[in-house]
C-alpha cells in the first residue's frame, strides 16, 4: 500500500484489504407498455453522499491519549508519528516521489512544508473536514 494510502487508512479507519467497492449494477426497470398519464416520472435517486469525517477531532483524540503531545497540524513528521507510521527522510522522500514532489529533496524543510499541505489537500479530497485554517 502506498504511504498516502497508510495515512488516509490511518484517518478514515480503512485497513489494507480495503479498497472502494464497485456500485452494484441497478437493476433494469421494464419500459412502461403504455404511454404515462400526466403524473411525472420520479426523479432518480442517488445514494446519499458520505457524511464529512472530522479529521482533527479524530487526530486530536488520537494525540490526547498519547504521552508526547504531537503537532500534527504543521508537521508532516508528527502526522505521521500520530498515525503510527515511519516518518523517517527516506519515507517521506517515497511520499514526496509518490504525490509528484519535483523541489530539492535534499531541503527537507521545504519538502516537508510541501508534503504537509499535500497530504492535508488529499484529506480533505477524500472526505475529510478539517478548519479552515489546515486547509489549502
Amino acid at each position: 500500500m502506498s504511504i498516502l494510502g497508510n495515512i488516509l487508512g490511518g484517518i478514515f479507519g480503512r485497513k489494507k484489504d480495503d479498497e472502494p467497492k464497485a456500485a452494484p449494477a441497478p437493476t433494469p426497470q421494464p419500459a412502461p407498455t403504455a404511454p404515462a398519464a400526466s403524473t411525472p416520472a420520479p426523479a432518480p435517486t442517488s445514494p446519499a453522499a458520505a457524511e464529512p469525517i472530522d479529521v482533527a477531532g479524530i487526530l486530536d483524540f488520537k494525540n490526547s491519549v498519547r504521552d508526547e503531545k504531537l503537532n500534527w497540524r504543521t508537521s508532516i513528521v508528527d502526522l505521521m508519528k500520530l498515525l503510527g507510521l515511519e516518518s523517517s527522510l527516506a519515507e517521506r522522500k517515497e511520499l514526496a516521489d509518490e504525490l509528484g514532489y519535483t523541489g530539492d529533496k535534499s531541503d527537507s524543510a521545504s519538502m516537508n512544508i510541501w508534503l504537509h499541505k499535500q497530504v492535508i489537500q488529499k484529506i480533505v479530497d477524500n472526505g475529510g473536514q478539517l478548519p479552515r485554517d489546515l486547509t489549502p
